[in-house]
Parts: structure tokens; C-alpha cells; sequence
């Protein structure tokens, strides 16, 4: 099920937690922070392992895929298209940015 929250948000919940962690220590940690209900809840989805960092955090919970990951939407079908590794999420699948991205993202100032 997706959460209503960013990885950013849930990230962002988690600065002052000293690494590796486990995901009982995560879920107080955001707590104490004042974390959102639905950032708690996408906490408490993730495995029961020790996390070394607030990306692998980033990266095991669930979120809506196009929150706050700057993809495009042809990067987005590019990666639905792909194979990526088994278990990997689609959304976390290498998606390069079509050329005319990369030439309207060389034109801007």
C-alpha cells in the first residue's frame, strides 16, 4: 500500500537519529520529531533489519514512487518497461533522462 508521504518527508523525520538504527529505534525517532501519522505508518512498513543510513531507509520504504524523486514522465514508463532486479522496486529501477530532457535541462540558465 502507498503511503500519503514523501521518502523526503520520512527522511527528513530521521536527522537527528545516530546510525545504524534499527526500525523500532526509526519509528521513536520520528515520533519524537513530530513526524506526519503517514510517515510513521511508511516507517512501520519497512523490514525489521538494521538500517546503516537514512538512504537505505529511503530506499525500503513505501511511498508513491513519483513523490519527490525528480523523474519525468517518460522516465517513469522507461522504468515500468524495464527489468531491474528481483525485489527491486520499479521506481528505483536506472531510468536515464531522454535526450530531449537532457538538451531542455542544458538550455536553462
Amino acid at each position: 500500500m502507498t503511503r500519503k508521504t514523501s521518502a523526503r518527508e520520512v527522511t527528513d523525520a530521521l536527522k537527528d537519529v545516530d546510525f545504524p538504527a534499527g526500525k523500532d529505534e526509526l519509528i521513536d525517532a520520528a515520533r519524537k520529531a513530530g513526524a506526519s501519522r503517514d510517515a510513521v505508518a511508511a516507517l512501520r512498513g519497512i523490514p525489521p533489519e538494521s538500517y546503516a543510513n537514512r538512504e537505505e531507509v529511503a530506499r525500503s520504504v513505501r511511498v508513491d514512487p513519483a513523490s519527490d524523486l525528480g523523474t519525468s514522465p517518460a522516465q517513469r514508463g522507461r522504468q515500468a518497461r524495464a527489468g531491474g532486479k528481483p525485489g527491486q522496486s520499479q521506481h528505483l529501477r536506472d531510468a536515464p533522462k531522454p535526450p530531449v530532457q537532457e538538451e531542455l535541462d542544458r538550455e536553462r540558465p
